[in-house]
């Protein structure tokens, strides 16, 4: 048996799930995974939008860890699906704890990649008296340099899907490719153009993400019905939210990471070297914001599957939580 069959075998029982209720109408829905009397730790999953990957379980022994995973409003099984109604990192923010007091936990650690990074760093430094620790994967600084790194600058990376996007987004302005397609998306009254766009936003990112960790690109198939309502709300929830470039931004963030690691709340980060998304330099701005955090810098992409980033996010996960 190998050591990652171990680690994702569950303990005693299989993944409970259950629902938050909000007052303004969302359901959240959340699972948890472990020992029940194993150390707490919440999953923020990236996108915005994206849903968690049960994948994740395998950065913990479930023998000692009690992990709840939290498909963020509209995300996921959250219901309504793709519900941009009252739907904004404040209110994020406010479903994590909220959870937490359903669930009857005083502290817990924090575990979150890319979009799910940034989301953890502003869930620790608004609650870091909730907070045991924080652990980021290929972290996020909401930034316009970041969202101008996919929408322009990584077109070379993958350059038919790129030109793929571009027309089905119908931009006649390269520099102007994330608002044609969030426009298409939010503001679009046709399901033909929208379905369009996020099937191609989708193609195009995939590649991106393909040359950072030399898979091989998977051919194109025609989509479930079910695929493509998925893929709508989810880029339909990520382009209201880059939009707004999450309600954080690089200073607010990084000032928050701050108050977070004044109250004592431990950070670690894992970087992929090779990350097309998300800058390699994301990690140094962490460290001149927070010094005492714990830094990996591995030879990876952006994925949370790629065994050396898994690997440096287990180690982490290990070490800031013994």
């Amino acid at each position: 048996m190998t050591a990652r069959t171990t680690r994702s075998r569950l303990p005693d029982r299989p993944i409970q799930r259950h629902t938050l209720r909000t007052h303004d109408g969302h359901r959240i829905a959340f699972a948890v995974a472990g020992a029940a009397t194993g150390m707490p730790v919440v999953v923020v999953h990236g996108g915005p939008g994206g849903g968690t990957d049960r994948s994740v379980l395998d950065v913990f022994d479930l023998n000692r860890f009690r992990v709840v995973m939290i498909d963020q409003r509209g995300a996921g099984a959250s219901r309504p699906a793709g519900s941009l109604r009252r739907n904004h990192t404040g209110s994020l923010i406010d479903d994590i704890e909220a959870v937490r007091a359903q669930l009857g936990i005083e502290r817990w650690g924090v575990l979150g990649g890319s979009w799910g990074a940034a989301l953890a760093l502003a869930y620790a430094g608004s609650h870091p008296q909730a907070v045991l620790g924080v652990v980021l994967r290929a972290m996020f600084l909401t930034t316009a340099r970041e969202i101008d790194g996919l929408f322009l600058a990584s077109r070379k990376r993958a350059p038919r899907e790129w030109q793929a996007l571009v027309n089905a987004a119908r931009c006649t302005h390269r520099s102007r490719l994330f608002d044609a397609c969030a426009s298409a998306l939010l503001e679009s009254r046709s399901n033909a153009m929208q379905r369009a766009v996020a099937l191609a936003w989708s193609r195009y990112a995939n590649a991106v993400l393909s040359s950072a960790h030399r898979l091989r690109r998977s051919r194109s198939t025609r989509p479930k019905p079910a695929t493509v309502r998925k893929q709508i709300a989810m880029y339909q929830i990520q382009s209201h939210f880059l939009r707004h470039r999450c309600w954080l931004g690089e200073p607010r963030l990084m000032s928050l990471a701050r108050r977070a690691a004044q109250a004592g709340v431990p950070m670690a980060a894992a970087h992929g070297t090779r990350d097309p998304l998300c800058p390699p330099g994301n990690v140094d701005r962490l460290v001149r914001a927070v010094p005492h955090a714990r830094i990996e810098r591995v030879n990876a992409g952006h994925l949370g599957s790629e065994p050396a980033l898994r690997d440096a996010v287990r180690r982490l996960v290990d070490s800031l939580w013994r």
